[in-house]
Formats: structure tokens, C-alpha cells, sequence
């Protein structure tokens, strides 16, 4: 589902969103949730890792890809709760949200055009 999503980014974003590694797991990994403040792993679905592209330089050093991870569990328990959106676009809403940090967007600024949470 998230490879599809990936898949299906429309140009110009498909090209450079292609580079990036898609990592899915169970649950988000403690040092994960402990960096971030979470106390509870059902509330993050998925996590951009790397630098966003207005800030990657040719003469900085890439220590590893960049990396959309995607977290099966508390995706499908968002799923479960909601109870009104199909899995896929709720996987898809996930990756596009993940990708658009890798174009430099902040939560406030993918908030401003997708009302997802409304």
C-alpha cells in the first residue's frame, strides 16, 4: 500500500520522492517515541528521517538514505477507530504527509491544505 502511494506522487514530486527508503514496522521503536516526547506508540503513525530537500547541500555528507518510516499498528488503529476511511487512503494520507516533510513542509503547513483531522 505504501509503495503504491509512493507510486502514484504526481510530477514534480514523484522523481525526487522516489530516492527515499520506505521502512514499515510493527511500532514505532522506543528511542523513537522517547526522543519525541510520545508516551503512547498508537499516536504516531508514521515519521519522516532525513534532511529535507531545501536543506540538503552537494558538499554535505549522506550518512544514510532518507527514510519515510510507517507504523502498521498504530496505523490500523487509527483505521479501527475512525471507522470511516479506507485503508488505503488512510496508508496513502500517511505517506503524503511523510513526504511532504522530505520537501521541507511543517505539520502546520500540511495542516493548512489537508483538513485530514477535521
Amino acid at each position: 500500500m505504501a509503495e503504491t502511494a509512493l507510486a502514484e506522487l504526481p510530477d514534480p514530486f514523484g522523481a525526487p520522492a522516489a530516492q527515499i527508503l520506505l521502512r514499515v514496522e510493527d511500532w514505532p521503536p522506543q528511542h523513537i517515541l522517547d526522543e519525541m516526547q510520545i508516551d503512547d506508540p498508537v499516536e504516531l503513525t508514521g515519521l519522516y528521517d532525513g534532511v529535507p530537500l531545501p536543506f540538503k547541500s552537494v558538499s554535505d555528507p549522506a550518512p544514510f538514505p532518507d527514510t519515510v518510516w510507517l507504523f502498521r499498528q498504530p496505523i490500523l488503529h487509527e483505521w479501527k477507530t475512525r471507522g470511516d476511511v479506507d485503508l488505503q487512503d488512510l496508508v496513502t494520507h500517511v505517506v503524503v504527509h511523510e513526504i511532504a516533510h522530505h520537501f521541507g513542509w511543517s505539520d502546520g503547513d500540511i495542516a493548512a491544505i489537508d483538513p485530514w483531522w477535521e
